[in-house]
């Protein structure tokens, strides 16, 4: 469906991207994770044909050239910078980006209604959007890039600034759209997201795919060891022997089976008053592999 071929992007001699390969099934949802700046709507940008690379290809169902028209309606794109009119109405804003799909009449009416249902402003379909919070601009975003029913979705960060509510609807609008079977390119610095919609995530940094693969192998790959802490209702007489650090009643250890070793450690005899287990995660992943935090 989507193959991505040793991309390179530099901008007066700051490389952006840097040799990114990919390749994507029809169908699957897969995530570019990384910081601000890592490289991910440059990617986003060649893919759709707006930057022309310095080197490297990308071809979507065969074409190697994703300016040509027949393959831009193919592509729905929800940019990070918002590409709506904040001066028409949400209506006037789906209506006009549909008729740039040739869409009219009847059909572009009824796509409007869909799109205006679909992402919950059907009430506010009249009114302009420079009074729309973050979260409802964002929402009728993603409604124009879809409104011609693509099958591929190249949706960059689509959640910035966005209250929680609006959040969680454009999630579960996202997870119906491949239900439905769109082929999903998904941009976030948020490892939760990409945790939640993505089949495959590419952790990616400095223009650089560091490692990808499905969530649950990057986190066994790694995320490294799950952190166990507890505090003890009574120190055995063994505390010697216990894994990690005991200061005072708080144990510490860190274990790749945590359940395995609390179940061991209970049948023999120790008594925890409190106990935590810190699982590894995509941020976890992010850490190890860069040595600084997803955010910063």
């Amino acid at each position: 469906m989507i193959t991505v071929t040793n991309l390179r992007k530099a901008f007066n001699g700051l490389v952006a991207v840097e040799d990114v390969s990919f390749e994507l099934k029809a169908g699957e949802a897969f995530g570019l994770l990384g910081p601000n700046g890592a490289g991910k709507t440059t990617t986003i940008s060649m893919m759709v044909g707006v930057l022309h690379p310095d080197s490297g290809t990308v071809a979507i169902d065969g074409v190697d050239d994703p300016t040509k028209p027949s393959l831009r309606r193919k592509i729905g794109n929800a940019p990070q910078a918002l590409a709506i009119y904040e001066d028409l109405t949400a209506e006037e804003n789906l209506r006009f980006f549909g008729k740039l799909y040739n869409l009219s009449g009847k059909e572009l009416a009824s796509k409007v209604d869909q799109m205006l249902d679909l992402v919950g402003l059907t009430d506010r379909r009249g009114d302009r959007v420079k009074t729309f919070s973050g979260g409802m601009q964002r929402r009728l975003n993603l409604a124009c890039a879809i409104i011609h029913d693509p099958p591929i979705l190249l949706l960059d960060e689509p959640t910035v600034g966005v209250d929680p509510q609006s959040r969680n609807l454009i999630f579960e609008r996202i997870e119906l759209l491949q239900k439905q079977g769109r082929t999903i390119v998904y941009t976030t610095h948020y490892m939760e997201e990409a945790q939640r919609l993505c089949d495959r995530v590419a952790i990616i940094d400095h223009g650089k795919i560091l490692a990808l693969d499905t969530v649950p192998r990057l986190i066994a790959d790694h995320g490294g060891s799950a952190v166990v802490e507890a505090d003890l209702n009574t120190i055995p007489d063994n505390a010697a022997a216990l894994p990690g650090t005991l200061e005072g009643d708080h144990l510490r250890f860190e274990t790749s089976q945590p359940m395995e070793d609390i179940a061991r450690m209970s049948r023999e005899g120790l008594d925890f008053r409190t106990l935590t287990i810190d699982q590894p995660d995509l941020e976890s992943v992010f850490l190890n592999l860069t040595g600084r935090r997803l955010r910063d």
